[in-house]
């Protein structure tokens, strides 16, 4: 993957929503006579606001949520622009690297589209809350900037540039910045029964703690001789062609080795794969960016449908690591649930791309960056492996890719252990291994809780390619971890970097804050634990 005291920044970053809030806007929703240079001032783009919002016939808005559905409006109008122009780039694919470029982003901006569509429709018809709509915003302007990342990947940045010139993201970025105001976390007091979060109902609770799963399953998976569907692929396109409305969707899949690169698009939400555990049920491919992918299509399993539940599946991508890019697992599926997986890869093995998931006792093993993405994720009591990489190369676990002060994501890292693997212990002396180093300018990542064993460098975090890039707008963090890593009497001295001493900061990391897992998790039915 190629290319941000944290309580400085947190002040710092509380105190730029705090103007907005405070300040710029009014507490209280008052109607005001501004034109819209007025609302357009608010924000973090207002050239591109005022010029898009002056144009055609939109309404000057008197009050803030008038303006946050006029943003949204528009933004979803750029999106079908850069739609229109990613059409258009289709007849200049002559080469297989700007096809991949073009399916990546054609994905992607139809993703977008999903997004907007269902941030506007929930704000009007309160079917949402504003938390899920700072959630999907955020996801909306990830993929964008995953679409310009595959051109980057291959030197191809002029390709996308009509994409660009429609200012999308920039009207996406207002948008965050203005919802922003509305973003209230209201999270009850109520008990939970276990330590799950509450996004998981009883019945997929009951599910992933099940021993007899297969008994329950919509469809099985087998290798054998007579079987109805004997690749996982064909028990998917089996799946998407029925009309299941909501309801849960389980594949079982049998013990063996699939080799299969899997796309679990937008029309297969609600899909759970439950496998014979990490040592028996494997996919596995061996995509990579030298092999001539993105970054993006290197996935050996892609998952962009919401609520995607996988249990007892180990996920490989087999590339190795001179290879270069080569995702295990890449997932943008929002309230999804990992739970006793294994994903194994070297350079990006775990590409946790967007919106609100979780990970439960699963292992992750890789070597440069190979925990990445914009997601705002949780490990919980998940096992870390740094592997032995190419003579001369360091390890790097985390490269958050967080580039919007608004977006409400992250890494956090709870009740884990970060371990060298066995192929690494043999040289495990000769090898600087790294918490995280900042991929983009708000890059936030916190270890909370969580073994660090002696193979963690001292310094703890390593600098982009040896620069100062975004050490100071980074949120970085740790709290109360343990083990013969975790000194911290020489970490860097980034202002964005602090020992975490507060409850109340380590707390908004947790799975009920920093996820909202108080609301969807315990329907899935696989322990967590809430807070601390």
């Amino acid at each position: 993957m190629a290319k941000v005291n944290l309580i400085l920044p947190f002040i710092l970053y509380a105190l730029v929503v705090f103007c907005l809030e405070s300040s710029s806007f009014q507490q209280e929703e008052e109607e005001t006579s501004g034109d819209i240079n007025y609302w357009c001032e608010k924000t973090p783009h207002p050239q591109q606001c005022k010029h898009f919002l002056s144009r055609g016939a939109h309404h000057t808005p008197r009050r803030r949520k008038d303006f946050r559905m006029l943003l949204l409006q528009v933004a979803l109008e750029k999106a079908l622009d850069a739609q229109t122009s990613n059409t258009g780039l289709q007849s200049k694919c002559k080469s297989r690297r700007k096809k991949a470029v073009w399916l990546d982003c054609n994905t992607l901006i139809n993703n977008t589209i999903l997004q907007l569509n269902e941030t506007l429709n929930g704000l009007k018809h309160n079917r949402s809350s504003d938390f899920d709509a700072q959630t999907w915003l955020s996801a909306a302007l990830t993929n964008i900037e995953t679409c310009f990342m595959g051109s980057r990947d291959f030197n191809l940045t002029n390709f996308v540039s009509p994409l660009k010139a429609q200012n999308l993201t920039e009207m996406i970025s207002n948008s965050l910045a203005i919802n922003q105001y509305f973003v209230k976390q209201k999270l009850t007091n109520n008990e939970v029964d276990d330590d799950f979060p509450t996004w998981v109902t009883p019945n997929d609770r009951k599910l992933l703690q099940s021993n007899s799963i297969h008994m329950k399953a919509d469809i099985i998976v087998s290798q054998t001789t007579g079987s109805r569907f004997r690749t996982i692929q064909s028990a998917l396109n089996f799946a998407a062609g029925l009309n299941r409305g909501t309801k849960r969707y389980i594949i079982y899949i049998r013990k063996g080795v699939y080799r299969e690169n899997l796309e679990i698009g937008n029309n297969l939400n609600n899909i759970m794969l439950i496998g014979d555990g990490v040592k028996y049920t494997f996919i596995t491919g061996s995509r990579s960016v030298a092999g001539g992918f993105t970054t993006y299509s290197t996935a050996t399993v892609g998952v962009d449908g919401n609520g995607f539940i996988a249990r007892g599946i180990t996920i490989q991508n087999t590339a190795g690591p001179a290879n270069k890019q080569a995702v295990a697992l890449r997932t943008s599926s929002d309230l999804s649930v990992y739970y006793a997986c294994s994903f194994e890869g070297y350079q990006d093995t775990l590409f946790v791309l967007a919106q609100r998931q979780f990970y439960k006792t699963c292992y992750i093993y890789g070597t440069i960056d190979f925990i990445f993405g914009n997601a705002a994720v949780v490990f919980q009591n998940c096992m870390i492996m740094a592997r032995r990489p190419l003579k001369g190369q360091s390890n790097v676990i985390t490269a958050q890719g967080r580039d919007d002060p608004f977006q409400n994501t992250g890494i956090s890292i709870h009740n884990s252990r970060v371990m060298a693997a066995p192929d690494l212990m043999p040289v495990v002396n000769t090898v600087r291994t790294y918490l995280g180093r900042p991929w983009q300018e708000y890059s936030r990542t916190i270890y909370m809780k969580t073994f660090l064993d002696s193979h963690i460098d001292p310094l703890g975090w390593s600098p982009w390619d040896n620069t100062n890039f975004a050490q100071k707008t980074l949120v970085y963090g740790e709290y109360a971890c343990f083990g013969p890593g975790s000194s911290t009497t020489n970490r860097v001295k980034w202002p964005g970097y602090q020992v975490i001493t507060s409850v109340n900061v380590a707390s908004q990391y947790t799975v009920d804050k920093f996820i909202a897992g108080r609301s969807w998790l315990p329907a899935i039915g696989i322990p967590f634990t809430l807070g601390l």
